[in-house]
């Protein structure tokens, strides 16, 4: 018999020993270095995750660096439009009320702002970068630029002239930079700041070396004009030439631009050394013409209103013009309109790109399916010796490939001969086989024919040959096994070819631009053109984003046709 007091010892709780790191009521849970354990996990997958990034750090630097700031660029100069209101700045801005649905010129003050505007601009050797980019939009008013920029410093010599006669202290540039300069007085800081600005988007630079000279406040006022094309010129004098303007001559314009306001200045304000000097120069008997007469006989073209409305038309800083002339439209100052019949090319070209693209995956289609299931149902040292075939012509350098095809496909190559030779084409009519669509189809076809059998031979590899057997077992015949059994499985690896041959095919240049001819080119080559021989690049770079657009709608149309996630590459 059992002692009751055992009994109870037996029966009442035990005591258990504290487990380390167990939760408690009291706290959380710790690590074994003795911090929380959701702090220690959260900085475990913090450094996992930073050494993964390390890892692919260069590979993001890279893509980066060579497509996304590439195509951000293209899709920014697609739409600047700068250079006019840079080049032309007060001119778009006296402009800008001008009706010219009207019919009549422009006022006088917008002469006198296009002579000052093109002055500065011929100085800068600006002017004809301006004639170019309006010339895409109104054919022949580059030669009107080029002209005006030749002819424009006649009349702002003939003032120097006259001035530094009357009183040659102005043909020092001493006195001007005395007459000009705030000294220790007060300063024009704001016009300073404004030409600094000025002359930087003038000459695509910062515009920020240094300068000791400041205009003067006083003159600002009397003489605003002058005080400003003088900085301008001061500006430009330190900033692009890195020379001293305190030891040269200002430009011509600033003569013209003293002699034109000095008749109707007060001098009262000035001090007696600037009064004195400039009241000699008010007794310059220099009669300043029209700005428009002066303009009109340097190009009578400045007598009408077409450059004027081509100037307003375009005189913003970003434009869906070269959109517009990619879709053979252009902007005018009555609206949208599309461009003459003659014009009307690009849009073809595009229509053109996408069906032979498409043809040309579609031939790659048919040629490569049977090369890809050889190589795939072959044993492997006969498919290895294929495959080499099949890669061969990726060591062979592009422009050889096509260029031997040019020789194949002309009227006395190697195919004509040997139809002739068979009897199958007559001497005197032999086939036109280059410089067209055919031509072209043909070539790029062997091209990138390889980019459609890789695809297709990994997938094909993938499928079990039991497969085939089983479904035959079944009683189904070689046709009925291949295509209810076989080639749905095959479908990925026609679809990854496909989408990589279309893409690479929509963007080829060079093949079509030999085997082409004029019916044959690609879009590509339009975008060629114009990158490296018209140096139109907002177009260039309208027609390449529209290209972009085009391939990511169809690649979202494939994708919920289709499906992209049906695409494999094995």
């Amino acid at each position: 018999m059992s002692n009751a007091k055992d009994d109870d010892a037996v029966a009442g709780p035990v005591p258990v020993a504290p487990v380390p790191n167990a939760p408690t009521e009291s706290g959380p849970v710790l690590a074994a270095d003795g911090t929380p354990l959701k702090r220690s996990l959260s900085r475990a997958l913090r450094r996992q995750k930073g050494r993964a990034l390390l890892l692919v750090a260069p590979l993001l630097i890279f893509v980066l660096v060579t497509f996304i700031i590439p195509i951000g660029s293209m899709l920014f100069r697609s739409v600047e439009n700068d250079i006019v209101s840079n080049t032309l700045p007060y001119t778009v801005q006296r402009l800008a009320s001008w009706e010219a649905e009207s019919g009549n010129l422009p006022s006088e003050d917008v002469y006198k702002a296009m002579y000052d505007d093109l002055f500065v601009a011929a100085e800068a050797k600006r002017h004809t970068r301006l004639g170019s980019r309006l010339n895409y939009e109104q054919t022949g008013i580059s030669s009107l630029f080029r002209q005006s920029g030749r002819g424009v410093d006649d009349l702002a010599g003939d003032a120097a002239d006259a001035l530094e006669d009357a009183v040659p202290a102005f043909g020092e540039g001493e006195t001007w930079y005395a007459l000009m300069d705030a000294g220790s007085g007060e300063g024009n800081t704001t016009l300073l700041s404004n030409m600094r600005d000025r002359i930087g988007r003038l000459n695509d630079s910062a515009a920020s070396a240094e300068m000791d000279f400041v205009p003067s406040a006083e003159i600002a006022a009397v003489l605003p004009r002058t005080a400003r094309t003088y900085t301008e010129w001061a500006v430009y004098t330190v900033t692009e030439d890195e020379r001293n303007p305190a030891e040269r001559d200002p430009w011509e314009l600033v003569s013209l631009a003293l002699l034109e306001e000095l008749p109707t200045a007060d001098l009262s304000g000035l001090s007696a050394e600037r009064a004195a000097l400039l009241q000699q120069a008010q007794a310059v008997d220099f009669n300043v013409p029209s700005y428009r007469e002066t303009l009109a006989e340097i190009d009578e073209e400045w007598g009408t209103v077409t450059p004027w409305e081509t100037i307003q038309t375009h005189s913003s800083k970003y434009t869906a013009g070269y959109f517009l002339n990619a879709i053979d439209a252009q902007k005018t100052p009555d609206g949208y309109e599309w461009q003459p019949e003659e014009k009307q090319i690009l849009l073809t070209l595009f229509g053109r790109t996408l069906f032979m693209s498409l043809m040309i995956t579609g031939s790659c289609i048919l040629l490569g399916y049977p090369v890809a299931w050889l190589l795939a149902n072959l044993p492997a040292y006969k498919a290895n010796l294929l495959m080499i075939l099949v890669l061969l012509p990726f060591w062979t350098s592009l422009l050889v490939r096509t260029s031997a095809w040019k020789v194949m496909l002309q009227s006395q190559g190697v195919i004509n001969d040997v139809l002739v030779w068979i009897g199958l084409v007559d001497d005197a009519n032999r086939l036109v086989m280059i410089n067209n669509q055919f031509g072209t189809i043909v070539a790029m076809t062997h091209i990138l024919l390889p980019f459609m059998i890789l695809p297709m031979y990994s997938v094909m590899q993938t499928v079990p040959p039991s497969y085939l057997r089983a479904a035959k077992s079944l009683g189904a015949t070689n046709w009925t096994a291949f295509w209810r059994v076989y080639f749905p499985q095959s479908v990925p690896g026609i679809g990854a070819g496909s989408i990589l041959v279309f893409i690479l095919s929509i963007g080829y240049y060079i093949t079509p631009e030999i085997v082409g001819g004029t019916s044959g080119v690609f879009i590509s080559n339009r975008i060629a053109y114009h990158i490296s021989s018209s140096l139109n690049w907002g177009l260039a770079a309208a027609l390449g984003t529209i290209l972009l657009a085009v391939v990511l709608v169809l690649y979202w149309c494939y994708d919920r046709i289709v499906g992209i996630d049906n695409v494999k590459l094995g």
